[in-house]
């Protein structure tokens, strides 16, 4: 067992996405993984082979999250009325997922891994934490991870048909969670420049502070999360009155910057404010975009505690 925990650390990164997918959070994920490491220390005498050692560790890892989920159980929140909506727009059929954080692009590109959007943005996330713990961890080993059904048995200590029954009832209810335009995404990692181009309009928006700008960026049903805050927005005529006196009028903030990155492979702005009487621009929030047809049609939006986690400036 020399150099065991060399050879564990090698999967730090995918195990962290698998744990931050079961989870939805970004935070716990980094505990479970470290909680992984250490069940796997404790265990590693069961390891029979050198080969099984990454199968060995998702197994580990899989449970520790099921315990954690069990020993802090959650569900996701019924979708209230909006804080504030255009009339005749239905709201979205997902409930709210308040534990819901980003993951920066750069660190999915840090390993030796292949992370298509379809199994990490943000909607894919939302839409598994509807799933009860284990059926998501069977779906998550079955058509995220592509193991077989008696891998999965194997893993979850269930019987292959008891596998086999709870993706049967896992696939329905990810797809009613999921947004009905999903299957028409490219899953590539990379973006598309119709996002590239919708997320430098997005910025050039903001950075000018004019609302006729940024109304041409948005869809008409577009909408606002801001997690952890139960506050929505729902429409672009809702999300312009919201946003307008942040950046035109006595009321507003200050002057904007933003620098354009990525999360869960989906565009992502940076928001930098500088009040009356400062010289910095500071940060102020993180907005993840959703493109459709060439519009933002929801932006997830995030505070500044985000930052240092994406390598971004303190200030600029």
């Amino acid at each position: 067992m020399d150099g065991f925990g060399e050879r564990v650390e090698e999967h730090r990164r995918e195990l962290h996405v698998h744990c931050y997918r079961m989870l939805g959070s970004f935070d716990e994920a980094e505990d479970l993984v470290q909680e992984t490491f250490l069940r796997a220390w404790r265990r590693r005498d069961t390891l029979r082979s050198e080969a099984g050692l990454r199968a060995w560790l998702y197994r580990i890892a899989t449970n520790a999250c099921l315990d954690h989920l069990r020993a802090h159980p959650r569900q996701p929140q019924p979708r209230s009325a909006p804080a504030a909506s255009d009339p005749g727009l239905d709201p979205p059929a997902s409930g709210a997922v308040p534990w819901l954080q980003p993951y920066p692009d750069a660190l999915l590109d840090t390993a030796d891994m292949v992370i298509d959007r379809e199994t990490i943005e943000l909607a894919f996330l939302v839409a598994i934490q509807h799933l009860p713990p284990r059926q998501r961890a069977v779906l998550i080993l079955r058509d995220v991870l592509g193991w077989s059904a008696e891998e999965t048995a194997g893993s979850l200590e269930l019987t292959v048909a008891a596998v086999k029954s709870a993706l049967q009832r896992a696939r329905p209810t990810l797809k009613e969670h999921l947004p009905a335009q999903r299957l028409e995404w490219a899953p590539s990692a990379e973006p598309t420049p119709q996002e590239r181009t919708v997320l430098q309009r997005y910025i050039d928006a903001i950075e000018q502070a004019d609302p006729s700008v940024l109304a041409g960026v948005l869809r008409a049903d577009v909408w606002q999360t801001m997690p952890p805050a139960p506050i929505w927005l729902l429409g672009r005529e809702t999300f312009l009155a919201s946003w307008t006196p942040a950046m035109v009028g006595p009321e507003a903030w200050g002057d904007w910057r933003m620098l354009g990155t990525w999360a869960n492979r989906q565009p992502t702005a940076a928001a930098y404010l500088r009040r009356a009487g400062q010289s910095d621009f500071l940060p102020s929030w993180l907005g993840v975009l959703r493109v459709e047809d060439g519009l933002v049609t929801q932006v997830t939006t995030y505070g500044e505690e985000t930052f240092s986690r994406f390598g971004l400036p303190p200030s600029l």
